[in-house]
């Protein structure tokens, strides 16, 4: 196995910790750190948490229960209250701020509970992204082994796969609220347009696929492999999303990138 520094290092950051409530979202990062700090503490002293709200599609949620039961490291699910919080809800460049701090506000009475540091599976390669739910979270008093350990993203997928963790090769999955641009308020509705459109490509076979909305049109964005098939495909397509509720369905023409919606944020900046 390569790596071994780093997962000794990793091993050594969480036997400091003693006790663990992780940030439980059911993608590879949080996934590898619930399940690694399970094998290094033992159960007992390691609850992963998963946040459940309206901007969690309900596949995510089954697959990250199922995973959890598959790899036996306790999970427990949380209501988040974000869409109680205008400032959230008005979707301007600090919504991930918003969310990450609604999500401290339910993990931190479980870990004083359980007298237990907050952990979030941030790795070293998300550090050259825009994501303000890390200060947030870090204000708070939260940890991210997997960054302190130097762990990248590349590691993440190979160490996940060398320990058997199913969902290795997962593409990354954000929140359906990263679907909005920034300045377009957050509404239940658009988000169940959002998620409704994304299970439809998904049953398709597409397994990295965004759908942004752009309010009348839905932009398509696929990456990897995948791919939206012949022109009568598309046209196929076209016409489940507009029984969805979009007018218009466009194809981008660049390939999939998370959080490509961040671009416009970096220009102001």
């Amino acid at each position: 196995m390569k790596h071994i520094a780093e997962v000794e290092k990793l091993e050594s950051i969480l036997q400091e910790c003693r006790r663990l409530v992780v940030g439980y979202s059911g993608g590879v990062d949080s996934t590898l750190l619930s399940y690694l700090a399970t094998k290094f503490l033992g159960q007992e002293n390691v609850t992963a948490v998963i946040a459940d709200s309206p901007s969690l599609a309900r596949d995510e949620l089954d697959d990250a229960l199922d995973i959890a039961a598959n790899l036996g490291f306790q999970v427990r699910v949380v209501v988040t209250d974000e869409f109680s919080d205008d400032n959230y809800l008005q979707n301007d460049s600090l919504r991930c701020y918003y969310c990450k701090s609604s999500l401290m506000d339910c993990l931190e009475p479980v870990a004083n509970d359980l007298d237990a540091v907050v952990a979030l599976g941030v790795n070293l390669s998300d550090v050259s992204d825009y994501r303000p739910g890390q200060r947030a979270a870090k204000e708070r008093g939260a940890r991210f082994p997997l960054l302190e350990a130097g762990i990248t993203k590349d590691m993440v997928r190979k160490l996940a796969n060398d320990f058997g963790v199913p969902n290795w090769d997962k593409p990354a999955a954000p929140c359906l609220s990263s679907r909005i641009p920034y300045g377009t308020p957050i509404t239940i509705g658009l988000l169940g347009r959002v998620e409704r459109a994304e299970r439809y490509l998904r049953h398709r076979g597409l397994a990295n696929v965004r759908v942004r909305d752009f309010g009348q049109i839905a932009m398509i964005e696929v990456g990897g492999d995948d791919s939206l098939g012949s022109a009568a495909d598309q046209i196929v397509i076209a016409t489940e999303l507009r029984k969805i509720g979009y007018d218009f369905v466009s194809i981008s023409l660049e390939p999939l990138k998370s959080g490509s919606l961040n671009r416009v944020i970096k220009a102001q900046e």
